[in-house]
């Protein structure tokens, strides 16, 4: 699973992925923006920032003002792997940001997407 190339990769780069797979499924650009909010404490002009510069996710990470305590509450299963035993503690939250797409994605409440 060790795929060091997706730690370099810019956040920017990844950043509009996420929105299509939302608006395909009927939910927006806000509704992924508020996830990201949640997972990392960033603002909206920190966002904005990160996406300008093309910050990596290493950088995207290692930076965020606060990873949401509630990160412990994601479980299942994301690109095959069961995200609450991923070791790599970089990997682990790129997929905690991914499994939070995906619950979008496939119509959950945001309540309980945001662990609330």
């Amino acid at each position: 699973m060790e795929n060091h190339r997706i730690y370099k990769m810019a956040f920017a780069g990844v950043y509009p992925h996420y929105i299509t797979k939302a608006e395909k499924k009927g939910r927006t650009k806000a509704e992924v923006d508020e996830i990201i909010f949640w997972l990392t404490g960033y603002s909206a002009s920190d966002l904005t920032r990160i996406l300008d510069e093309r910050t990596d996710f290493q950088t995207f990470f290692d930076e965020a003002p606060q990873l949401n305590p509630n990160v412990t509450k994601i479980t299942g299963v994301i690109c095959g792997y069961r995200v609450e035993d991923i070791e790599h503690q970089l990997m682990q939250k790129i997929r905690y940001l991914d499994k939070l797409i995906d619950e979008l994605a496939k119509g959950k409440k945001m309540e309980k997407i945001l662990r609330q």
